[in-house]
C-alpha cells in the first residue's frame, strides 16, 4: 500500500494545494491521502484566518482522504519541531510517501537531509547572540554540506528530510515544485495561484473577496466572504496587553519558551506600544526573529507554560477532523495498530490531559472570536 502523507496548514486551503493534492494522487493511486494539518494556532504564531473544519472540508473535497489536527505543541512551532512532531504522526499513521511543495523540487532533499542529520550537536552550540538561531544554523548548514538553502518552502522541506533519515523506516520524499507567486509574495489580481499570507491580507484590509473564488474552491470561498471576523493580532492585542499587564514577572517567566530577560522586556513595552506590529519592534533584538517572537507572544496570551507543553508531548492524541470512504476504510483497517490516540469525538474523558487537554482550553478563545464551537459536539466530516 502506498500511503501518501502531506503536512499542512491551509491558512486558507487555495489552488496551490489543490495542485499538491492532485500531484499527491498520482503517488497515491487508490490508496489514501492523509493530511496532517495545524487547528486554530499555526506555526508562525497567530490564529488561522478560518476555523479548522472548514479548512478540512476544502482539503477533502479536493481530494484528501484522512485530516488530522495537528496537536498544538506540534503546530506552533520552530520549523525544525514543526517537522520532527509532524512526521513522526505521518509515520505512526502508516505512511509511506511524503508529498511537499518546495521552490527547487530538482534539489536532492534525501541526501541533503541525510548529511545535515549527521552534523556533530557540538556544532549547533550557536554563542553568537547578534544573530538569530534560525541565521546562525543555515549558516553552519551552508559550511558543513556546501550548499545554501533561503526559500522558505525548501527550508522547510530540508527539515522533513532531517526528521525522516531519523525515522528506523524512512518514508520516500517527494517534492514539488511550488506554483505560482512566492511564499509571502503581494496579491497579483492576474494570477491563478496566489500565496496564503496574500489571501489573509486581503482580507484583513477589507477588499473585496469577488476574486476569492478564481483562488479558493468555490465553497471555501463563499463561506470566507461571508465571514464578520479574520482573527488577526491586531484583534488580539488588547487582550495580550491585558495578560502581560496583569500577570507577575514571576508568572511570565513560567510560559513556553520565555527566556533571557523577555518577560522583563514585554513588561516594559507593552505600555509603550499602540498595536502589535510596534510591540513586536520594540521587543525585537538581533537574537530573535519575528516569528519565535510572535510565538513567544501566542504562548503568552494563552497562558501557556512549560509544563503544558511537557504535559502535551507526554501524551498526545490526534483530533480526526474528516475523512473520505477511502480514509474511512484505512481507518478502519489499521487503527488497532497506530500507537497514538485518535480522537473522533471530544469529551470529558479524552479531553482530561495531555494534547487534548490543551487543544479544549486554547481554543475556547476562538470559539470567543468566532462564536463557533470547535471540539465539544463536533464530529469529523465525511465526504
Amino acid at each position: 500500500m502506498s500511503v501518501v502523507g502531506i503536512i499542512a496548514e491551509y491558512n486558507p486551503f487555495h489552488s496551490g494545494h489543490e495542485f499538491l493534492l492532485n500531484q499527491a494522487r498520482l503517488i497515491a493511486g487508490n490508496d489514501p491521502i492523509i493530511v496532517v494539518m495545524s487547528g486554530n494556532y499555526v506555526q508562525r504564531g497567530e490564529m488561522a484566518i478560518m476555523d479548522k473544519w472548514a479548512r478540512a472540508k476544502a482539503a477533502l473535497q479536493s481530494g484528501a482522504d484522512l485530516v488530522f489536527e495537528l496537536p498544538f505543541s506540534t503546530a506552533v512551532q520552530s520549523a525544525d519541531l514543526f517537522a520532527l512532531g509532524s512526521i513522526n504522526v505521518l509515520n505512526e499513521l502508516g505512511v509511506k510517501s511524503l508529498v511537499f511543495g518546495a521552490e527547487d523540487a530538482n534539489l536532492n532533499f534525501e541526501y541533503l537531509g541525510k548529511q545535515i542529520a549527521e552534523i556533530p550537536r557540538s556544532k549547533m552550540d550557536f554563542k553568537d547572540y547578534s544573530q538569530t538561531y534560525s541565521t546562525q544554523y543555515n549558516q553552519m548548514v551552508s559550511r558543513e554540506v556546501g550548499y545554501e538553502v533561503n526559500e522558505p518552502n525548501s527550508i522547510l522541506g530540508l527539515a522533513y528530510a532531517v526528521a525522516n533519515y531519523n525515522l528506523n523506516s524512512p518514508m520516500s520524499l517527494h517534492p514539488v515544485n511550488r506554483i505560482g507567486v512566492k511564499h509571502d509574495d503581494l496579491l497579483k489580481r492576474n494570477g491563478t495561484v496566489q500565496s496564503a499570507s496574500a489571501i489573509r491580507n486581503l482580507l484583513l484590509h477589507g477588499e473585496d473577496t469577488d476574486q476569492l473564488k478564481e483562488w479558493l474552491p468555490k465553497e471555501e470561498a463563499k463561506q470566507l466572504a461571508k465571514q464578520t471576523i479574520y482573527p488577526n493580532w491586531n484583534l488580539l492585542y488588547p487582550f495580550l496587553k491585558y495578560k502581560i499587564e496583569s500577570t507577575s514577572v514571576a508568572d511570565l517567566r513560567k510560559i513556553y519558551q520565555m527566556s533571557e530577560g523577555l518577560e522583563y522586556k514585554m513588561k516594559q513595552e507593552i505600555h509603550l506600544s499602540k498595536d502589535f506590529a510596534e510591540f513586536l519592534r520594540h521587543i525585537k533584538s538581533k537574537r530573535y526573529t519575528y516569528a519565535r517572537l510572535r510565538r513567544l507572544c501566542l504562548y503568552t496570551l494563552l497562558n501557556v507554560t512549560q509544563d503544558d507543553m511537557l504535559a502535551s508531548f507526554n501524551h498526545e492524541s490526534l483530533m480526526l477532523l474528516g475523512f473520505s470512504k477511502i480514509g474511512r476504510q484505512y481507518l478502519k483497517d489499521n487503527r488497532s495498530e497506530f500507537a497514538l490516540d485518535i480522537v473522533s469525538k471530544v469529551d470529558k474523558k479524552n479531553s482530561k490531559d495531555g494534547s487534548m487537554n490543551l487543544q479544549v482550553r486554547l481554543d475556547r478563545l476562538f470559539e470567543q472570536i468566532m462564536q463557533v464551537d470547535q471540539n465539544f459536539g463536533r464530529r469529523p466530516i465525511e465526504v
